[in-house]
């Protein structure tokens, strides 16, 4: 008899800015050949080494707001004066395509996927998620300033909006705590491989 097969997964992962989870999601994407990273459009330009297609799908402003009146976002959200968004086929060709999907979004768009998926069955069993957190604020303010991409103003911008964040971390079906990027990634792969065998999820085999 061959084991039950699952049906696929939608790793919704969130975090204040600074709190890792780009790397972390680059390192989940090379060590589980299961996933494929859904890939989110911005309206803010490229930063160095950032590929479009790649990294972003990257828009001009007017082009974001006719995409997001069409109602072709499965969440969008303005975050530091630039707009965010997840087109739905991106997810939802993917995980029909049997992929198990990443999705990186900031609280803002994590609540509006939540939102989406509770009138959406496919979305519903599909969806789990996660907020990663750094250590401590102390650390993450360290973070901010050793990667040298943000302007002090904007750096104490971000930490005002990290405390924000920081307090809604009872809204996710899971914490992670990011001290260190293997610690970080077990974690991940640890849910992950749990939630592949929720009774909710497993595709039966035929008896």
């Amino acid at each position: 008899m061959n084991p039950p097969r699952s049906s696929a997964l939608l790793l919704l992962l969130s975090a204040p800015s600074g709190a890792g989870k780009t790397t972390l999601c680059q390192e989940l994407l090379a060590h589980d050949p299961k996933f494929v990273r859904a890939i989110t459009c911005t309206t803010r330009p490229p930063r160095p080494g950032e590929k479009p297609g790649v990294d972003y799908y990257f828009l001009t402003p007017e082009d974001f707001q006719r995409q997001a009146a069409e109602g072709r976002f499965l969440e969008h959200a303005t975050v530091h004066g630039h707009d965010y968004g997840t087109l739905q086929t991106e997810v939802l060709d993917r995980l029909r395509g049997g992929h198990d999907v990443l999705l990186n979004v900031d609280v803002q768009g994590a609540a509006s996927v939540r939102a989406y998926a509770a009138g959406q069955a496919e979305l519903q069993r599909a969806l789990f998620t996660v907020f990663l957190l750094p250590p401590s604020v102390a650390d993450l303010e360290a973070r901010l300033r050793k990667r040298a991409q943000d302007s002090e103003p904007v750096i104490r911008q971000r930490l005002a909006a990290a405390r924000d964040e920081m307090a809604r971390w009872k809204e996710f079906d899971y914490v992670v705590i990011n001290d260190t990027v293997p610690n970080g990634l077990r974690q991940l792969q640890t849910l992950a491989a749990a939630e592949r065998m929720r009774g909710c999820r497993v595709i039966p085999p035929e008896l």
